[in-house]
C-alpha cells in the first residue's frame, strides 16, 4: 500500500502541514515546536533512526557511545520546548551541572582543572599557571557582558531580516563591540589578556573549535564562548547526550509528529517560485512548507537540481571536521573526568595544518570524553568508554587511511606521555569515524561539522539564512545555516525557523 500523502491545506489556512527533511537535533526541535503550535508535521529521515550526528551505538563487550556532540551547554533551550508545550521538562529530560568542567593537560606536564565556579577556576589558574586570578575573573566577566549584549541579536534572531537591524537591541549590540574588546582575532584578544602565559592563551583559543574555526583567524567576538561554560555552566544529560534527541522525539510524537525513517528525500518539488512538496522513492507528497535540516550544500545540489543555488554562500570556507576513535578501555583512570583535553605543544602549527595545509599535524590536541564517569552502565565494571577526538580538516580527497594511521599513533604517544601509561594494550574494542564517514552518514558536506567556518569577521552574515529568498515556503535549520553549529545553535536555528513559519 502506498503511504498516505501530506494533505494540502486550503489557501486560507494558517496551519499548512510542514515537512522536515532530516531528524537531526534541529529537525527534531523545529518539528516539536511547530507541532506544539498546531501544525501537522512529518519528518523524513534517510537513516533508520533519529539523532543525526547525535546518535548512539554500542561496541562489543558492553560499551555504549554518543557518536557526535559531547558537550552540553544552555540546557534551557531544551527546557523551553517542553515549557512551550505546557509540560514539565524534568518529566522528559534531566541533567546535572558538571564540576569540574574539563581537565586540561598541557604539553609541559602542567595539569589544570576548569572548575564550574568561576572564582575557583580563576584561583586554580593562578596557582597552576601564575596568572593573577583577578585577570581571569576580569576576562570572564567581560565575556559575560559581551554575550549578554550580543546573543539576543546575533544568535536568537534572523540576521537576514531587515527588522532585526532596526531594533534598539541591535544598535546596542553593535555599539558594544569595541568597548568589549571584540575587535581583531580571538588569538589577539586572548594574547592581549593573557600574553604572559601562552598556556592560558591556548586554553581560551581552543573555544574556536566549538564552531570548527581557527582562533588565529576567527573574530574576537567568539571570545565570549567561555561564558557559556564558566558563566552559565556545562551540563551532563542523564544517560548521555542522546537523551536530548530522545526526549524531544517523545514530545514531538505526543503532539502528532510523524517520523518516516529509511525514506530519504530525493527532490524538493517547486512550482512558480514556491515549494509544493517533495519526492521520495516511495511517493510524492504535497507540502506547502518544507524545512531542510540537511546541510545546505547537498540540499541545493541533490534536492533542488533545477533551482539556481546561492553559489557565493555555498562556496564559503568549510569548518573543520573530526577524526574520532571510539575505544573500549579495560581499566579506569581516576585522574580523568567526563571532559579531558591534552594540548599540543604548537597550537599555531596545528591550526595551520588544518586550515592552510588541509592535513593533520604531527603533534595534535586530543579530546577524550568518558561518559561512563557519569553513566557507569556505558562500560563494563572497571572499564571506561573513551570517545577520542582530534580536530582535522574537512574531506577534500586526502588519504584518510594514511592520516588515520598517523594520527592514531600520535594520539597514543600523547596519552602515554601525559598519563604515564601505554593505552594501546588497554583497547578492547575500537571504531573509527573519519570525515568521509561523517559526510556519508550525516550528509554533512565534506564532513565539515559546522557547515562554513567562522574564520572572518563577516562569517555570521555570510551563513545561509533560515529561509529561501527565492522559493516561498522553503526554510533551513541545523548547523550549516544561521546561527551555526553545535547543540545550542542548532536549537536556536529551530526556534528561528518555527517563529518565521508561525509568523506567517
Amino acid at each position: 500500500m502506498k503511504p498516505a500523502k501530506g494533505r494540502r491545506s486550503s489557501t486560507t489556512s494558517l496551519k499548512q502541514p510542514v515537512a522536515v527533511i532530516g531528524a537531526g537535533i534541529a529537525g527534531i526541535a523545529v518539528a516539536a515546536r511547530l507541532a506544539v503550535a498546531g501544525r501537522a508535521v512529518t519528518v523524513f529521515e534517510a537513516g533508520p533512526t533519529f539523532g543525526g550526528k547525535m546518535h548512539q551505538f554500542a561496541l562489543p563487550g558492553g560499551y555504549r557511545f554518543d557518536a557526535g556532540p559531547s558537550l552540553f551547554t544552555l540546557p534551557q533551550l531544551v527546557d523551553d520546548i517542553f515549557r512551550l508545550a505546557g509540560r514539565t521538562p524534568s518529566d522528559y529530560f534531566r541533567y546535572e551541572r558538571l564540576d569540574p568542567i574539563t581537565n586540561y593537560f598541557f604539553a609541559d606536564g602542567t595539569r589544570l582543572h576548569a572548575w564550574a565556579d568561576a572564582a575557583k577556576f580563576a584561583a586554580e589558574v593562578e596557582q597552576k599557571l601564575g596568572t593573577p586570578a583577578t585577570e581571569v575573573t576580569k576576562f570572564l566577566k567581560r565575556a559575560g557582558r559581551a554575550y549578554d549584549a550580543t546573543a539576543g541579536t546575533f544568535l536568537h534572531k534572523s540576521l537576514h531580516k531587515a527588522r532585526t537591524y532596526f531594533s534598539p537591541e541591535t544598535l546596542r549590540a553593535v555599539a558594544a563591540l569595541p568597548q568589549l574588546g571584540l575587535l581583531g582575532t580571538m588569538h589577539q584578544r586572548h594574547e592581549s589578556a593573557f600574553g604572559a602565559d601562552p598556556r592560558l592563551v591556548q586554553l581560551f583559543d581552543r573555544y574556536a573549535t566549538y564552531n570548527g574555526s581557527d582562533p588565529y583567524q576567527a573574530p574576537a567576538t567568539l571570545s565570549m564562548i567561555p561564558h557559556l561554560e564558566h558563566g552559565i555552566g556545562a551540563f551532563y544529560p542523564e544517560s548521555g547526550i542522546y537523551a536530548i534527541a530522545e526526549s524531544l522525539v517523545k514530545l514531538a510524537t505526543e503532539f502528532g509528529v510523524k517520523f518516516r525513517y529509511n525514506e530519504p528525500v530525493e527532490e524538493i518539488i517547486t512550482a512558480e517560485k514556491r515549494v509544493t512538496g517533495l519526492r521520495t522513492a516511495l511517493d510524492v507528497y504535497d507540502f506547502g512548507r518544507v524545512v531542510s535540516n540537511m546541510d545546505v550544500v547537498p540540499t541545493y545540489r541533490r534536492l533542488l537540481p533545477h533551482q539556481p543555488a546561492p553559489e557565493r554562500t555555498l562556496s564559503q570556507p568549510r569548518s573543520s571536521s573530526a577524526l574520532i576513535f571510539y575505544w573500549g578501555i579495560t581499566r579506569e583512570f581516576p585522574e580523568l573526568d567526563v571532559h579531558n583535553i591534552f594540548f599540543s605543544a604548537d597550537y599555531k602549527a596545528e591550526f595551520d595544518a588544518i586550515f592552510q595545509q588541509k592535513t593533520v599535524a604531527d603533534d595534535v590536541t586530543v579530546y577524550v570524553n568518558i561518559t561512563s564517569k557519569k553513566t557507569p552502565t556505558d562500560a563494563p565494571p572497571g572499564h571506561e568508554n573513551w570517545f577520542v577526538m582530534v580536530n582535522v580538516p574537512h574531506d577534500q580527497g586526502q588519504d584518510w587511511a594514511a592520516l588515520t594511521h598517523q594520527t592514531r599513533a600520535a594520539v597514543l604517544r600523547k596519552l602515554r606521555q601525559a598519563l604515564g601509561t601505554d593505552i594501546a594494550p588497554l583497547i578492547a574494542t575500537e571504531k573509527v569515524w573519519t570525515p568521509p564517514g561523517i559526510a556519508a552518514d550525516t550528509s554533512s558536506f565534506g564532513g565539515a561539522l559546522y557547515g562554513s567556518s567562522s574564520n572572518n569577521a563577516l562569517a555570521a552574515f555570510l551563513r545561509h539564512p533560515n529561509f529561501s529568498g527565492r522559493l516561498e515556503g522553503l526554510y533551513f535549520c541545523g548547523g550549516s545555516v544561521h546561527p551555526g553549529g553545535g547543540i545550542p545553535l542548532c536549537l536556536l536555528s529551530a526556534k528561528i525557523v518555527s517563529s518565521l513559519i508561525n509568523e506567517e
